[in-house]
């Protein structure tokens, strides 16, 4: 494929989710197929305008709950739900006794039953807004509801309610909401698309950092389907035009991992490649809440750490990316991976198959495809407040500018939300075979405070021995400690029904040892200034 044919392939994918997709937006977490739903002892007080499954047409009811009839949730005469009822249908779910509502729409494809899916029978021009107090209202259902209670919208099976999708095949707590995209019915297929532009100014203190102005991007499509009554399919699709940036990316002060050029990058993040994901993943229902599944593709993300950065609920208004990257989400881009496990509602388990070797520097093609290496990652998800993982991995030579050494790589980590606040709290050990033992440990936090207004911030601590890669200098393959404290703000504003727009800013500073101050300055301080303009923001 020519590279005018690659670009004119993600710009497509880049542009979709603000086109056709851009007037179906609404939360939608893409949950596992593990669901069945306890007793569920709350009454529908906790969501009086629920949009319950009896509202779409020829709608089956889900096996395992029972039918009520809604008097508050009502279509208008277009075919198309009152704004009251979409605000309501947007939020995190509600469980109500007697009722498969959960007062939002969860799309659990895994477990979705499409053949009773009337989807040429859907109104298609549903526009899904957030409304004022919307994360305290899914706080006070969650709180309310028994652990684990099936929350399923235009589900047509069961939803779990313990956990939302992250990226590849990782878990996040189910209160942190929803994944956020545009939904559009297509025959049996249901598509999500999700995407969003960074457009970044940075300045980056002290005599090593740097000013610059740059845009970061994503584009996501998700596809899935039943393929009989035990299978599921799902097909995912992510790219990034961040490699029109240059091989160099932007100026991230102690942030290091990977080359340009031939050279090894200091003080600054590289971009993300063309290819970000090109997977498939099968589900095949073993019965109650319990299945196999089996994901791959020639680019994709092996199960070792927890969520990547940029799919965290915790980092969502987060315009850098962690100088603790190449420690928890280095393999968040693989060329080859395969993983096989078994999903039930409150465990994972998994194993994964793929390449160590990190992407090389050529960021708009595909890399060469190999599998040697391996890892496991076991999670917990005893709530939907609250996701556990720990993992471990053994990389067959990662890093280019260490040839020769392997890596085996330990992560644990916590991700707790409620009320409107994502957490995480995450661990990661790089053990070099030979080499040194490096380990990182990151906190980050976002609060929503609906409707308009976020606070965020992220604190990191990182042992790194990169930071001067001339062998000729005296502190070459020296360790340092660092960390680096950074918090900020953004306002939201709404744009269409699918598009948002938020604007804000961070400031960071550094905790260093006294033997890189004349490299770095004393008391280094760093800023950015952000707009994000994202799809389901």
């Amino acid at each position: 494929m020519s590279r005018h044919l690659l670009l004119a392939a993600c710009a497509a994918g880049a542009l979709l989710p603000s086109t056709a997709a851009a007037q179906h937006l609404h939360a939608m977490p893409m949950a596992s197929p593990d669901a069945t739903a306890p007793d569920q002892s709350r009454a529908s007080e906790l969501t009086p305008h629920a949009h319950r499954e009896h509202d779409l047409p020829n709608a089956a009811p889900s096996s395992n709950t029972s039918r009520t009839t809604s008097t508050d949730t009502k279509a208008d005469t277009s075919g198309q739900m009152g704004v009251h009822e979409m605000n309501q249908a947007s939020q995190t779910p509600a469980p109500t006794k007697g009722s498969d509502d959960a007062g939002t729409m969860m799309m659990d494809h895994a477990a979705m039953n499409h053949g009773v899916m009337d989807h040429a029978g859907m109104s298609h021009t549903m526009s899904f807004t957030a409304p004022p107090a919307w994360r305290q209202a899914s706080d006070a259902a969650l709180a309310h509801a028994p652990v684990g209670a099936a929350m399923s919208g235009m589900t047509m099976g069961t939803a779990s309610g313990w956990y939302s999708p992250g990226s590849g095949t990782a878990r996040l707590p189910a209160a942190e909401g929803p994944m956020r995209g545009a939904m559009i019915a297509a025959g049996d297929w249901m598509v999500m698309a999700h995407g969003y532009a960074w457009g970044v100014a940075t300045g980056q203190g002290g005599p090593r950092g740097g000013d610059m102005g740059f845009v970061e991007s994503m584009a996501m499509l998700m596809a899935d389907r039943d393929l009989s009554d035990r299978v599921h399919l799902q097909l995912r699709g992510m790219g990034s035009l961040e490699p029109a940036m240059g091989r160099r990316g932007y100026p991230n002060l102690f942030a290091t991992g990977e080359t340009a050029n031939g050279v090894p990058l200091v003080d600054r993040q590289h971009p993300h490649d063309l290819f970000m994901e090109l997977t498939a993943r099968v589900d095949y229902r073993l019965g109650g809440d319990t299945s196999l599944f089996l994901y791959g593709g020639p680019v994709g993300e092996p199960a070792l750490g927890p969520s990547a950065f940029m799919h965290r609920g915790s980092a969502r208004y987060q315009p850098m990316s962690p100088i603790t990257h190449h420690w928890f989400d280095s393999t968040h881009i693989t060329y080859g991976v395969v993983t096989a496990g078994v999903s039930a509602p409150r465990f994972q388990l998994e194993g994964s198959w793929f390449k160590g070797r990190e992407p090389d520097e050529r960021r708009w093609d595909v890399d060469p495809i190999r599998f040697d290496s391996w890892s496991l990652r076991g999670t917990w998800t005893p709530s939907p407040f609250l996701a556990v993982q720990v993992s471990h991995g053994h990389l067959k030579d990662p890093e280019v500018q260490h040839p020769g050494e392997d890596e085996n790589r330990t992560t644990a980590s916590v991700q707790w939300a409620r009320g409107g606040v994502s957490t995480t709290f995450a661990w990661s050990r790089k053990d070099r075979q030979p080499g040194d033992v490096l380990d990182a440990w990151l906190a980050e936090a976002t609060w929503e405070i609906a409707p308009r207004h976020a606070v965020f911030g992220r604190v990191e601590n990182v042992a790194n021995d990169e930071l001067f890669p001339d062998h000729a200098d005296p502190l070459h393959d020296r360790r340092f400690r660092v960390t680096k404290a950074e918090g900020g703000y953004a306002y939201r504003l709404p744009i269409t029904g699918a598009l948002g727009l938020a604007l804000g800013g961070t400031v960071a500073a550094y905790a260093k040892p006294a033997a890189l101050d004349a490299a770095y300055g004393k008391t280094p301080v760093s800023w950015t200034l952000f707009a994000k303009l994202a799809v389901g923001l």
